[in-house]
């Protein structure tokens, strides 16, 4: 992971877990843990969403995170 792509992803965690009004570790636990959204979506995909803005990409999350079934 590079450092843009690590940047990146904090973004997500952190943007996504205001959005759901819950804290970053609860985010990332769902991201990493109960999924493998984070390395097998947000990262593989970086250089397509990083272009987007912000609600374009914790509502893609979300998304992702519900057609998984991931829960946070």
């Amino acid at each position: 992971m590079t450092k843009q792509e690590l940047e990146f992803a904090i973004f997500c965690i952190e943007n996504t877990a205001i959005h759901l009004n819950t804290g970053a570790e609860d985010v990332y636990d769902a991201l990493t843990k109960q999924s493998d959204i984070l390395n097998s979506y947000i990262i593989p995909c970086y250089e397509a969403l990083h272009t987007q803005d912000k609600e374009y990409i914790v509502n893609d999350i979300l998304g992702v995170m519900q057609d998984r079934g991931v829960i946070c």
